[in-house]
């Protein structure tokens, strides 16, 4: 079964959306230096759109994520372990992940949000990539459930 099949229930989109906003919730707190606080300053204002605006922006990229991952899930599968594939084949599941993010940019409507997006996009392959871990496991948590 495909992951995208496996992943159809909102409730669980629902779950991995609040995995994946804590995810970014620490991954931003992380950061240091004045690359940190440019990228602490825009997350906060597209968190200021909406306290649900990142889990509701994470459900509806979801869907398309995770069908554009899914050859790379099958890839896991097929080795043994998806969760470690997609590990480590980080900078391909970013570029994969970022795709869709583009794609969805290009028809977005709120200027704030593509602005946003716009800044910190040519930076921003790297925290993906070091978010693909962290990713992973919450994507094998709700796939083998």
């Amino acid at each position: 079964m495909a992951l995208s099949e496996k992943l159809q229930d909102d409730a669980v989109k629902a779950s991995i959306a609040a995995d994946c906003t804590k995810l970014m919730d620490d991954q931003v707190a992380a950061k240091s230096g004045l690359s940190g606080m440019a990228m602490k300053a825009t997350y906060g204002v597209v968190k200021g759109v909406g306290a649900d605006y990142i889990p509701g922006a994470i459900q509806r990229l979801l869907p398309d994520a995770i069908a554009a991952l899914d050859p790379m899930w099958d890839e896991g599968v097929q080795a043994g372990d998806p969760v470690a594939h997609l590990t480590n084949n980080s900078d391909r599941t970013a570029d994969t992940i970022l795709s869709v993010t583009d794609a969805r940019i290009e028809r977005a409507s709120n200027k704030l949000i593509c602005s946003s997006y716009g800044k910190l996009r040519k930076s921003v392959k790297g925290d993906i990539a070091a978010a693909v871990p962290g990713l992973a496991q919450i994507i094998g948590k709700y796939a083998s459930a």
